[in-house]
This record gives structure tokens, C-alpha cells and sequence, in this order.
């Protein structure tokens, strides 16, 4: 799913449901860090740093640990950048060279209305409004959870450039659905506040794309060279 809304140079893999193949033990640092954490944590853990090892292998990178850093961020080795996502059955890595983008981010959500109370406090009333306009002409689809998840994805492109949060309220998303059915579209974030330095200036829009299948919700926002 993921891969289908990536670039051809970024390398994505992902594992369904209670697929576990090919998730080899967590290294040392790795088991540290999840060591008093529940079993389905631990295992969500693993399984979806199995997925990142399989892909910077297609890379040519060799595989090692892959440790959170600040704010809980993955910790890419040396040139690569990259993004990790996880929901009940579905977990998913991402990554490319630096040399090819400056950052994506990823992110999976369950096809379902968020919980009564959450969206007035993550989105903008200018979100909200376009959310339902969209739910108007396409009601089969969750748009809170998406817009959720939009953000989520552009958070985690955002975190790696700059280290600083950025809050809900933050960016400004603008959801477009393809003219060819309600299950797929991208989508553009307008920072308001002001951006990582680019060549000849700032960072003001991430671009990202979306679709659902199988009751999930998947989100990419890529930032390019």
C-alpha cells in the first residue's frame, strides 16, 4: 500500500495483519529499549523494525539497530532518511538516500471516525470546514481520520529537518480526493510557521498522497531536493 504513494527512489516495506516473516531478533540496544514493555508492543516494535532492515538492505545498506531518538524518532544511520508507522494489523517502513529527498513521513490509521471531542483540538477551523464539504459529496470515507493522519505524516517529515515540533495547528491541510472514486487523492500542507531553509528560501508546502484499503487509512508526505 505505502509504496504506491512513495516515489520510484523510495524503498518501502510493510507486513499485514500477524505477518511476522523474516523478523529477526531485535539487537541488544534494541531489547533495551522495549524491555518492560508490554507483548504487543514489543512485538509491533520488532516487526516493524524488521520492515525497515528489509528495506535499507534494498538499499545496499547493512542492517544494525534502529533506535529512537528525540521525541521517539527513528534514528536512520549515516545518508539515509526515513519514516516508521504501526496500527493494529499493519506496520511499515520507508526510506530512501538523503541525496534523493530532504525527508518523508509516513503513517497508518484504522478506517474509523476518531473519537467523539478529538478533531476540534487537531484541526483548524479552516480544516474543518473542507473536511465537510468532502463529507458531503463522499460520506463512505472517514475525513477526520484522514486529515489525522495527514498531519501525522507531515509531522514526522517536518521533525527530522528541524527538530522542533510542530503542533496541530501548525499547518494548514488541504485534502483532495481523485476524481476517480473516494479512495484515493493527495493533499498539501500550508506551514504556518515558518519552514526549514530550502535553496533560494523557505519551506512552505509538503506535498503528500493518501488511500484506503482494507479498512486502513495510509498517508505519505515526501519532501524532494
Amino acid at each position: 500500500m505505502i509504496g504506491e504513494l512513495l516515489p520510484d527512489r523510495v524503498v518501502a516495506v510493510e507486513a499485514h495483519g500477524e505477518d511476522d516473516a523474516g523478523c529477526a531478533p531485535l539487537y541488544p540496544e534494541e531489547e533495551a529499549v522495549v524491555a518492560e514493555a508490554i507483548v504487543r508492543r514489543r512485538r509491533e516494535f520488532a516487526v516493524v523494525r524488521a520492515c525497515a532492515r528489509r528495506a535499507l538492505g534494498r538499499l545496499g545498506v547493512p542492517p544494525g539497530p534502529i533506535l529512537p531518538g528525540e521525541r521517539g524518532a527513528p534514528r536512520w544511520p549515516d545518508g539515509v532518511v526515513g519514516s516508521m508507522t504501526h496500527c493494529d494489523g499493519y506496520r511499515a517502513a520507508a526510506v530512501a538516500r538523503a541525496t534523493d529527498l530532504l525527508s518523508l513521513g509516513i503513517d497508518a490509521e484504522p478506517h474509523i471516525p476518531l473519537p467523539d471531542g478529538v478533531l476540534r483540538p487537531v484541526a483548524l477551523p479552516s480544516e474543518r470546514d473542507r473536511i465537510d464539504g468532502l463529507a458531503l459529496r463522499r460520506p463512505s470515507v472517514h475525513w477526520d481520520r484522514l486529515l489525522f493522519s495527514a498531519k501525522e505524516s507531515v509531522y514526522k517529515a517536518w521533525f527530522p529537518m528541524t527538530g522542533e515540533w510542530l503542533g496541530f495547528d501548525d499547518a494548514d491541510i488541504e485534502i483532495r480526493a481523485a476524481a476517480g472514486g473516494p479512495r484515493r487523492g493527495g493533499f498539501r500542507a500550508t506551514l504556518l510557521v515558518p519552514g526549514p531553509p530550502l535553496r533560494g528560501g523557505r519551506l512552505v508546502h509538503v506535498e503528500g498522497k493518501w488511500m484506503i484499503r482494507r479498512d486502513l487509512i495510509v498517508t505519505a508526505a515526501v519532501v524532494p531536493r
